[in-house]
């Protein structure tokens, strides 16, 4: 079964790259949430519970929050914005390549 990918923002310049990037792999589920519930806040947390590796393609604030619904979570979280570029315990890297 290929891994699941979520991407929080998913209607965003970074997330339509990130998803082009990602199109045409079979080891790779990217889920989609119907338009009608991408701002849908228990959906968004259903869909980041449910996947392996979330991507975070929102402003700082909303980042933030998404960040915190996995808290207690092993879902792996890549953060394209800026909200944890410094913070304890998250890693940068090079979010521009």
């Amino acid at each position: 079964m290929p891994a699941k990918i979520y991407i929080d923002g998913q209607a965003g310049t970074t997330a339509l790259r990130i998803r082009e990037w990602l199109a045409g792999r079979d080891d790779l589920q990217v889920v989609v949430l119907p338009e009608e519930l991408r701002k849908d806040a228990e959906a968004r947390k259903q869909a980041l519970r449910d996947a392996a590796v979330v991507v975070l393609c929102l402003p700082d604030g909303a980042a933030k929050d998404a960040a915190a619904w996995l808290a207690d979570s092993p879902v792996r979280i890549l953060d394209a914005s800026t909200a944890h570029r410094v913070s304890d315990g998250w890693v940068y890297g090079l979010p521009e390549l």
